[in-house]
């Protein structure tokens, strides 16, 4: 090996001898005689061979390939393009789409420069550089009216805040949170470059803004007809397989800068103060995220830091609430009357299935029953009150946080009106007829109205399909409940090593947690098939813009997805244990399996298993996916970057064994933080430690993003985004529904409303309002009454009655059976307390609402103030050049120009 390593230097030192004379063509004869590599072996030589040829690919001008510019040094890698030169029977039909696809790009004034297939780690991959030179980018700049500085902002910053010197550990260097200074911005106009501080044109538009606009270009570039219909667009490329990537570059490797002095190593700065998980306390440096990967990503990531803030508020009530519990579950009088011998365990239940049950004794729910206090207590009604004004401030603060984010990213004049229209390349190519736009007056294809119908019915079919496919899992799952409740029973009584945990593990929460891990997973594996049913059905209903595209596509996952997680949380919250019957009585699903009864403390506890099991369930395998899975896939790409001199592993190709973010990556994101947004406003009342899961979650949650999208993902292109968009709606809808549902569960799913009746109505003890309670809450069953189908094969301790949990009148009373009047009395209490628990959170919400406005009083001036200055700016400059052009002679003309300019300017003066 030693001489192999000779002979490899001797290569090095003759390539870099003839970098300044011709170009070195590797050496005329390489012979093996005397080496260690065995010469009768032609593996052996084959190895040594690809060995000299990676050497031999070090660039003559001793330029690092870890390089984000052309082999000149100086133009800038805006894009890459890589593509296989597979010889198969569509090959010819590839090289002639990429031939005329770059040639295209060229036409639009693009510079492309290709890497051989031979420069590749693998010998295989072509790639095309692309470059945007400075004539292209002011032209899409002033297409896609991007803001650009023309002053240095001299509006006073805010004062400082007096808590900064207690929150100085959480905040990172300056230079990392602003990493440029605050300018006054105007949307790019070629006609007034002289107005713009440009200082050096090859820097004026960030990578970012760069690559936005080569993507704009690639979308829209034409590669020929086929089948009589115009192709155009790289998405269709990449489709077809005609070239297997596209991409942006990052600026350097994440573990250390770059070596060029011009790069700056703006990945390395975020994987180092942001995306490492030892970071979790700090602040997010948003504007250099929103510098790095665009506006439609730096939102997402604010809005996520602030959710998981104010998070922070309803964990800690959570918190609270649920030691409440704890600290009081001695005093609860229930759980004291289950489990005393005297009381509970004198007390005979009915049977819980038909035939195979026992009689038992209701002390055996002892345990359970204590457990349940922790959340069925006076704290549950409090914080179901709380969190449904928790989310009114959540959602309005929200609004200004965003209002601020708007002003400093320069989103003000933004409107999404803007993206309309721009048309998705797929609807241009898509639709062959064509129509007069009213408002540009030009041509643009359009999709008839009778296909559109066609589509959006089989569209909603599909997803009907789909829903019902979810309704019908869920009661497969409630059919295993009632089947399997027998088998669990008759386990427990006859397996000596389970008798133990009896008292912990009764057949009922068996049930209940073996009920909700089937659901789980059949929730996944719903979720799975869906997400691309979901895709396909919106791609054929042909949205004619992205935001058309991505509202459609987010309302029929959100809708499949609400149905998915909380249809079995709905099913134990509301209708578990609510129609029963009574013994004798019972009613059946199908006229075969009898439904399901709640335990004597109530049904709240197995509410809040469900609950737990399904949302900590989400989470954990929510990150498994999202930073196990990309870790793997890219674990061999990411040891031969380490393993490999920057010589011969290219920056490009560095990116290509990178993971894809995709076009809906964020989608993804939004979708998964407003699932569990859900689960903690919709059944928080259940659960009051909800939200301390969540906020556990998301401080896991943003450093797992932020590490995928730094580490493990190739770099997104550039969007711009104003706000969340639809999501937003969503979050609305789901802060009312919040709190109703929390106003049911309390009113029909937790104990309070039947104890409050008793303790102000029915109680008999002065001294201790809440005894005999139990008792009350169980009627009186005969056993001589059970049907035949019904009565248990076995009765040896020959009980005469059986208790249950019901409000219905004794054996011997005249209206036997029937309900008693405390019944209706607890269910009038419920009716009322849901409507003025409704009407006093809606009138709260709705006041908080009011009182906050959406955009802070200082950023409304600022606005004001900007929007002055710049204009002000403008019409100095017109003014000038009008001055100008009299000077040179153009006065007749010119002199009504420059009445009209100052009166324009004093008329903004007085506005």
């Amino acid at each position: 090996m030693n001489r192999l390593g000779k002979k490899a230097n001797e290569t090095l030192i003759e390539m870099s001898l003839s970098a300044d004379g011709e170009e070195y063509n590797g050496p005329e004869i390489i012979s093996t005689a005397g080496s260690e590599i065995p010469s009768s072996s032609e593996q052996s030589e084959r190895k040594y061979n690809l060995f000299l040829k990676r050497r031999l690919r070090i660039d003559k001008r001793h330029q690092s390939k870890d390089s984000i510019f052309f082999r000149d040094g100086v133009r800038r890698i805006d894009f890459v393009l890589s593509y296989v030169d597979d010889l198969n029977k569509e090959w010819e039909k590839k090289l002639e789409r990429r031939k005329e696809f770059e040639s295209n790009l060229q036409k639009a004034g693009l510079e492309l420069e290709t890497e051989d297939k031979k420069e590749s780690e693998d010998g295989k991959i072509f790639f095309v550089k692309i470059h945007a030179p400075w004539e292209v980018l002011i032209t899409y700049a002033e297409v896609l009216n991007i803001k650009v500085p023309i002053r240095e902002n001299d509006i006073t910053p805010v004062v400082e805040n007096p808590l900064d010197c207690v929150l100085f550990p959480l905040r990172l260097p300056e230079k990392v949170m602003h990493p440029e200074p605050d300018y006054f911005t105007a949307p790019f106009s070629k006609d007034k470059q002289e107005l713009y501080l440009i200082n050096d044109e090859s820097t004026f538009f960030s990578p970012s803004m760069r690559n936005r606009i080569v993507n704009y270009i690639l979308t829209r570039c034409p590669y020929g007809t086929e089948e009589g219909k115009k192709k155009f667009g790289i998405k269709r490329l990449l489709n077809n397989g005609t070239y297997t990537a596209a991409y942006p570059l990052h600026d350097c490797q994440y573990w250390k800068k770059a070596s060029d002095p011009n790069c700056d190593s703006e990945r390395y700065t975020l994987y180092m103060e942001w995306a490492r998980f030892l970071r979790f306390y700090k602040e997010q440096p948003l504007d250099l995220i929103r510098k790095y990967y665009g506006e439609k990503i730096g939102i997402y990531f604010a809005w996520l830091g602030f959710y998981t803030e104010m998070l922070f508020l309803a964990a800690v009530v959570g918190l609270i609430c649920f030691l409440y519990g704890l600290f009081t579950m001695d005093e609860n009088m229930s759980s004291k009357e289950i489990c005393d011998p005297a009381i509970g365990g004198e007390i005979i239940m009915c049977p819980l299935c038909d035939r195979d049950c026992e009689y038992w004794r209701l002390n055996t729910t002892c345990e359970s029953s204590q457990y349940s206090h922790l959340f069925d207590n006076v704290a549950t009604l409090f914080f179901a009150i709380f969190m449904g004004i928790w989310v009114t401030l959540f959602l309005e603060f929200w609004k200004r946080r965003q209002a601020r984010l708007k002003y400093e990213w320069d989103l003000v004049d933004f409107e999404e009106e803007q993206q309309q229209l721009q048309l998705r390349p797929e609807y241009e190519a898509k639709c062959t007829q064509k129509k007069r736009n009213p408002i540009t007056q030009e041509m643009e294809p359009y999709l008839p109205l009778t296909s559109q119908a066609v589509r959006f019915c089989i569209s909603g079919a599909t997803v009907l399909f789909w829903v019902s496919l979810i309704i019908a899992s869920m009661i497969a799952v409630i059919v295993y409940r009632l089947a399997v409740y027998a088998a669990f029973a008759s386990l427990m009584e006859n397996t000596q090593t389970l008798q133990p945990i009896s008292g912990l593990l009764t057949p009922q929460l068996a049930t209940s947690v073996t009920a909700s891990c089937l659901n789980f997973v059949i929730i996944m594996i719903l979720n799975f098939f869906y997400e691309r049913i979901a895709i396909w059905i919106t791609d054929m209903e042909i949205p004619r813009t992205h935001m058309e595209y991505e509202n459609r596509l987010t309302m029929k996952m959100f809708l499949f997805q609400f149905v998915n997680y909380y249809s079995s949380c709905f099913y134990v919250a509301f209708f578990k244990g609510k129609f029963v019957g009574y013994p004798g009585g019972y009613t059946y699903m199908f006229n075969r399996w009898r439904n399901e009864e709640c335990d004597p403390a109530g049904c709240l506890i197995e509410l809040t298993t469900q609950l737990t099991i399904v949302m900590a369930g989400k989470q954990i395998w929510g990150n498994i996916q999202e930073a196990i899975v990309p870790w793997i896939c890219n674990w061999w790409g990411r040891r031969k970057a380490r393993n490999n001199p920057e010589n011969l592993y290219s920056r490009w190709e560095q990116d290509h064994d990178l993971q894809t973010f995709g076009a809906l990556g964020l989608f993804y994101e939004y979708l998964e933080m407003v699932i569990q947004f859900g689960f903690i406003t919709l059944f928080v009342a259940s659960f009051p430690l909800a939200p301390l899961l969540a906020l556990m979650n998301n401080i896991l949650e943003i450093r797992v993003d932020s590490w995928k999208l730094t580490t493990q993902y190739r770099r997104p292109v550039a969007a711009k985004a104003h706000s969340i968009g639809v999501w937003q709606e969503i979050l609305n809808g789901m802060a009312i529904l919040s709190v109703v549902t929390n106003a049911f569960i309390v009113a029909f799913t937790s104990d309070m409303i039947p104890r409050l009746v008793y303790y102000y109505a029915y109680s008999e003890n002065e001294d201790s309002p809440m005894s005999g309670y139990i008792n009350n809450s169980l009627s009186v069953f005969q056993i001589s009454d059970f049907p035949e189908r019904n009565k248990p094969k076995e009765n040896p301790e020959n009980f005469v009655i059986c208790r249950y949990r019901d409000y219905r009148y004794p054996p011997d009373h005249e209206r036997k059976y029937l309900h008693t009047m405390q019944f209706w009395h607890i269910l009038a209490a419920k009716l009322a307390f849901i409507i003025i628990m409704e009407h006093v959170v809606f009138i709260v919400k709705f006041f908080v609402a009011w009182m906050i406005p959406d955009v802070p009083a200082d950023v409304k001036a600022k606005i004001k103030r900007e929007k002055y200055l710049t204009q002000k700016i403008l019409h100095e400059y017109e003014l000038e050049k009008l001055k100008e052009r009299l000077c040179q002679g153009d006065k007749q003309a010119t002199e009504k120009e420059f009445i009209a300019t100052e009166g324009r300017m004093e008329l903004s003066r007085a506005m």
